[in-house]
């Protein structure tokens, strides 16, 4: 942490302004270095003193859903909180969405919703609704702070207060304080708070200086003699190098073969001497398979995997599960013989090595070889622009250590059926909490937003449905590029039963959009590539701009990738059955 400044440089033109001085100051100590503001009066208090603050950096976001993303993606970038402003009324009702994907997924968001005071509450005056618990039981920590006043004694509550929020949402997820203001809301001099200048020192913020007392704790594991597998499902650590070998070392150690998630860093990161099996989705479609790899024993990594098919076989196996994962929230969907551990992966130590059943381990690596031989046969074959293979040349041509942000449904799926296991270090973020697509676009924004050039791997509908992120285009720093799949409507639906069912399927659930995202990226002043072939899409990701946003464009015909997956898929099995 950054050493404080020997003086506080606090505002003391008005009650509001130094109230909202303390307040960021607070958050500074405790590690805030980002603040999101979307614009409005009431909560021009809170504005000008992030603005002023010279060691936040205070970003303006016009659209509050798309404001409240790209906090999240830059806290998911940070491993910190990052504070999130904005007015009264149903401003914060739009940050709701992000709200639930922090909670869900444990992001450390700090939501400041400016107010109106309460003589100004259910009145009929503007801009006003019930904010209270707005977001229900989906922020970790609530407080209604005080009208401000320009008393020490209210000051020491205030710091307190939001230094509190910083520890809970540093721990646990987000957390929202209601901050009403009295006029006036800009900092202009009235006198209210000068008498307090010479009594606010160093002395006032200096114990919230120092580090963040540690997340966990080493657990010992003493685990069961038998077939044993390791489910190094998706997660999102700090170091994420680390975090591949300590479970390397796990893994040798107990030579159980590793399944490993798309988005889990297991998939990422070179495991010497690890059985990592990737190609689970098309070696489980083999009956054959699934019942020569039933394990004894399951120890699950952070949370489920993304494969549906790995699930259900994991369900019907009945195996003894130890699911690890810091989180305290019960995780276990498939409600079987499952007991949580609530530590980091990255913390676990073995008391005791039960024997190597390494014919198991055997079996593993040679479904695993067999299976990726066919689909990396078919894939480098295929001439057409179909979807599996745009996301098997971005894990085989993305400069190492990549950032790239994969949106739900269809994508997340082409990256867990094609995306083979590297040396590579990509690191991929996602919004997996609530599995929803809102808010794609502006996460991205967030992981990419003064850091290395990162990658967008999304579909069209969940670009169209954030679009409102590219009004960030002006303040962005850094490099983004979105590989939009472009086939006209919701890809993930031509795989459900519902797909049946013709007009109403495309009108209802497919939902083909007429957009032309050309002229959008040109309203935007966005760099636009339609892509061509597979040439020059390897070439366009190979190396990858500095600076600034551009959309490479992949066409695609919808309904023929979903048999082509199936048809990859299938063939994959039957070479590891």
């Amino acid at each position: 942490m950054s050493a404080p400044a020997s003086h506080p440089d606090l505002d003391f033109r008005n009650t509001n302004a130094l109230w909202c001085g303390v307040l960021v100051e607070t958050l500074f100590r405790r590690g805030v270095r980002h603040a999101i503001i979307a614009p409005g009066s009431r909560s021009a208090p809170l504005a000008f003193a992030f603005a002023r603050h010279p060691k936040i950096e205070s970003v303006p976001v016009l659209d509050e859903r798309s404001a409240a993303f790209f906090a999240l993606g830059l806290a998911r970038q940070h491993h910190r909180p990052v504070a999130l402003v904005c007015t009264s009324g149903t401003a914060a009702a739009n940050f709701f969405p992000a709200v639930i994907e922090a909670h869900e997924s444990g992001v450390p968001l700090i939501v400041l919703t400016a107010d109106r005071p309460p003589e100004l509450r259910a009145c009929g005056a503007g801009q006003a609704i019930d904010q209270q618990k707005i977001y229900g039981g989906y922020v970790r920590f609530y407080h209604e702070c005080a009208v401000p006043e320009a008393s020490l004694e209210l000051l020491g509550y205030l710091r307190q207060t939001v230094s509190h929020a910083c520890d809970v949402a540093r721990a646990d997820g987000p957390v929202h304080l209601n901050c009403p203001f009295r006029d006036p809301l800009p900092p202009s001099e009235d006198g209210t708070a000068a008498a307090l200048a010479g009594q606010m020192d160093e002395k006032f913020f200096a114990h919230l200086d120092g580090p963040p007392p540690p997340a966990s704790t080493v657990a010992r594991l003493r685990l069961p003699t038998g077939r044993g597998v390791i489910i190094a499902g998706p997660a999102q650590p700090k170091n994420s190098a680390h975090y591949a070998s300590r479970l390397t070392a796990l893994a040798v150690r107990l030579g159980w073969p590793v399944l490993t998630d798309a988005l889990s860093p297991a998939r990422h990161h070179a495991m010497q001497g690890v059985t990592r099996v990737a190609a689970y989705d098309g070696i489980l479609r083999s009956d054959e398979a699934t019942a020569a790899l039933r394990p004894d024993f399951v120890l699950c990594l952070e949370s489920w995997p993304t494969s549906k098919v790995l699930r259900a076989w994991l369900a019907e196996c009945g195996a003894e599960t130890l699911l690890v994962s810091v989180a305290s929230a019960n995780r276990d969907a498939l409600h079987g013989r499952t007991r949580h551990l609530a530590v980091a992966p990255e913390d676990l130590e073995l008391d005791h090595v039960p024997p190597v059943d390494a014919a198991y381990a055997s079996l593993w690596q040679k479904a695993e070889a067999e299976a990726r031989a066919s689909l990396e046969k078919r894939l480098l074959a295929a001439q057409e622009l179909i979807e599996p293979k745009a996301t098997w040349l971005l894990a085989r041509h993305l400069p190492a250590g990549t950032p790239v942000f994969i949106a739900s449904s269809m994508p997340v799926r082409d990256a867990e059926y094609f995306w083979p296991a590297t040396k590579q270090r990509h690191r991929l973020f996602f919004n997996r909490g609530a599995n929803g697509i809102d808010g794609t676009l502006s996460t991205a924004l967030g992981v990419a937003h003064g850091g290395s050039p990162a990658v967008l791997l999304t579909g069209d509908l969940a670009l169209l449905h954030d679009s409102n992120g590219f009004l960030f285009r002006p303040h962005f720093r850094g490099s983004l590029t979105i590989v939009l799949i472009n086939n006209r409507g919701g890809g993930i639906f031509e795989h459900l039963p519902v797909a049946q069912f013709g007009d109403v399927f495309e009108k209802f659930f497919a939902t083909p959009q007429d957009a032309d995202f050309a002229k959008l990226c040109a309203a935007h002043k966005l760099e636009h590539v339609p892509v061509r072939d597979w040439e020059q899409f390897t070439k366009l990701i190979t190396t990858l701009p500095e600076t600034g946003l551009r959309v490479l464009e992949l066409k695609t015909d919808r309904k023929r990738d979903a048999g082509t997956r199936k048809s990859l898929l299938a063939k994959a099995g039957a070479a590891a059955g």
